[in-house]
């Protein structure tokens, strides 16, 4: 049985794509971070959409090669093919969008670590592991890489493997072409011709523009170089010709190109070329992989080069199978896809976990984002209460002790130090943004008028905001109050976090077994679609039935729910917990005052010892994640 699906192999890269679209890269003022790299994007598209993909690359022993190792596990890929290397760095290109015709880049990748790759670096074992090998044509441009490329391909063959090959021509990387010709698809060269020529044999399957043919074939005449490449491979060739869509050609090379096999076409608007051909290329590789005819094939191609050329970024564009299977069936409403709100919904949900640490199955939080709380103690200065807030991160990582499934909620007013250190230690990071107190909810001035404060967020930080709502509010209080969340909500999206939403009627009038539901649907009939929603607890399971349906009818893809603590006793917390812990949904609890209100009182006036907060915090921390966690295994066992 092998382990994985697809192994590819190659580039691997950190690209800065430029925040300004429609201006000079020399006038980019701001970058966004992805990884990149044809066989690396490939492996990423090819996981998003359920295939095990694996990559075979050298990645910087720095911070950047860390990022890429990291990013790829986030994105499923497996990664016991990345080898660091400890000499060279990390490859870098920066990419701008000038307008629907002109991708400005440059590549620095001068002694890069993935250039660097070598025969030492394939093994047999790693590579028998999967069904299919994919290789990109710029590591045949160099000696020592091509010597690995021709090792593995050796040793696809010998166990068994399909092959493919995507040309990838990049001019200046063959050297052919200067530095600022990053953005060159074609430049004749029959060096580059007579090396790719040398290979073709190894491959099933080889895919290319028809730019990438016309190097391949040695001709600047489409069939002719079709027919050129045919003569020394028996692949199956897939030409790629833009908005002409794609086909395949398999055997004797037809008369006219339009008698290929093809699959439909989407008419969408192109906003960025850059990485669309590897979204093909995964694609190509579901259908390719699970035998499908070659227009069904061809149809998921284009389905997922067309989301890419819709979007920011190379990867980060990619559908999850989900969101491509939604796509098909519904049909292109708008063809700015990134415009499309209901499928950008899906797109985010669905892939969300790739960017923003795994899965959150149990949420064990400790709460002490309080600032006013904190404010109105006696002895309170705003030292004592950063340094106080340190020792309740001493106490949330001593419980957590290295394990998935716990976090903290901490405000960046009073404990901005204990938040930064959070940054990097596994938790799960959720970071206020109301005035406390404020009802019409008002937001922290740091984040200002239009919360453009967020672009300075960690990425980890879960935007969390508290909003004292009721469905009796008047019509003026509820329309402020909304347009205050949305607006936070839609910011947090433009910059890639996570949003939590805490409602808490009881605090504004008499609740009941309906009243969380209609404020839930009342937020997301404006379009607010909470990764997370914090919720007070409910007595009764109808309560909680109503307001999980009300979630799951709106968003099946949502994070979960956190039940919060109100300051009750532990018995209390029990109880509410023995209720919660029912419904799947409820990932776990976010709890503050229980877990340190009577410490932080005996800590202002000096009365206990740094070492005896900690130790007392940590305390009740894990005894209330100890009944959390045996409420949830007896309603399980319950539910068996």
């Amino acid at each position: 049985m092998k382990s994985l699906d697809v192994i590819t192999i190659g580039r691997s890269s950190v690209d800065l794509y430029g925040a300004q679209v429609g201006g000079r890269l020399e006038d980019m003022g701001s970058f966004n971070k992805y990884i990149g790299g044809s066989p690396t994007n490939i492996a990423c598209g090819a996981a998003r959409l359920g295939l095990k993909s694996g990559l075979i690359t050298r990645v910087g022993d720095e911070h950047m090669g860390r990022f890429v190792r990291e990013q790829l596990v986030r994105e499923g890929v497996d990664v016991g093919g990345v080898v660091t290397d400890p000499e060279r760095l990390t490859a870098l290109v920066l990419l701008g969008i000038r307008d629907e015709e002109r991708f400005p880049l440059i590549f620095y990748r001068e002694n890069c670590a993935d250039m660097a790759l070598s025969e030492d670096d394939i093994h047999e074992d790693y590579i028998a592991s999967a069904r299919a090998l994919v290789v990109t044509g710029t590591h045949l441009s160099n000696p020592r890489t091509e010597a690995a490329v021709l090792k593995a391909l050796a040793l696809a063959r010998k166990n068994g493997l399909r092959t493919a090959l995507d040309i990838d021509y990049r001019p200046n990387l063959w050297g052919v072409a200067g530095h600022g010709a990053g953005e060159s698809r074609f430049v004749e060269s029959g060096k580059v011709t007579a090396k790719l020529q040398s290979t073709l044999h190894l491959f099933d399957l080889i895919v290319g523009t028809e730019e990438e043919f016309h190097i391949a074939g040695g001709s600047t005449d489409t069939l002719e170089a079709l027919r050129a490449v045919r003569k020394v491979s028996g692949a199956t060739l897939i030409c790629k010709r833009g908005a002409a869509g794609a086909a395949a050609y398999v055997g004797a090379i037809p008369a006219k190109l339009d008698d290929g096999q093809t699959g439909p076409g989407f008419p969408i608007e192109v906003f960025n070329v850059l990485g669309a051909g590897d979204g093909f290329f995964a694609g190509l590789l579901k259908g390719w992989l699970e035998d499908a005819d070659w227009p069904t094939a061809l149809k998921c191609a284009n389905a997922c080069g067309a989301f890419a050329v819709s979007r920011h970024g190379c990867t980060p564009a990619y559908p999850s199978l989900e969101e491509l299977g939604f796509f098909l069936q519904r049909g292109i409403k708008r063809p700015d896809l990134r415009n499309d709100r209901e499928l950008e919904q899906i797109h985010w949900s669905s892939n969300r976990h790739r960017n923003h640490g795994g899965d959150w199955s149990e949420c064990r939080v400790f709460a002490f984002d309080h600032r006013m709380q904190l404010e109105e103690m006696a002895g309170y200065t705003p030292g004592k209460g950063a340094a106080f807030k340190e020792l309740c991160l001493k106490a949330a990582l001593q419980v957590q002790a290295g394990r998935p499934g716990y976090g903290i909620l901490c405000d960046n007013r009073i404990g901005r130090r204990a938040l930064h250190a959070a940054s990097g230690t596994g938790l799960w990071i959720g970071r206020p943004c109301e005035w406390p107190g404020s009802r019409p909810l008002e937001l922290e001035p740091e984040l200002g008028s239009d919360c453009g404060g967020l672009d300075a967020w960690a990425r980890e930080n879960v935007v969390k905001v508290l909003c004292f709502c009721h469905p009796n509010d008047d019509a003026a209080t509820r329309v402020r109050q909304e347009a205050t969340v949305k607006r936070l909500f839609e910011a947090a999206r433009r910059n890639d976090l996570e949003f939590l939403l805490e409602i808490i009627p009881s605090k504004v009038g008499p609740v009941d077994d309906e009243t969380t539901a209609i404020l839930i649907q009342q937020f997301y009939d404006i379009g607010v679609f909470p990764d997370w929603w914090k919720l007070e607890p409910m007595k009764t399971a109808t309560a909680w039935a109503n307001a999980i349906s009300a979630i799951e009818n709106n968003d099946r893809h949502t994070r979960g729910i956190v039940v919060l603590g109100l300051d009750a006793p532990e018995t209390e917390l029990a109880a509410s917990f023995e209720v919660a812990a029912g419904f799947d949904l409820v990932k776990g609890f976010a709890v503050g005052r229980t877990i340190f209100g009577d410490v932080a009182r005996g800590w202002m006036k000096g009365e206990i010892e740094d070492s005896a907060a900690v130790a007392e915090m940590a305390k009740r921390y894990q005894r209330l994640c100890s009944i959390w966690d045996e409420a949830r295994a007896a309603a399980r066992e319950t539910a068996a």
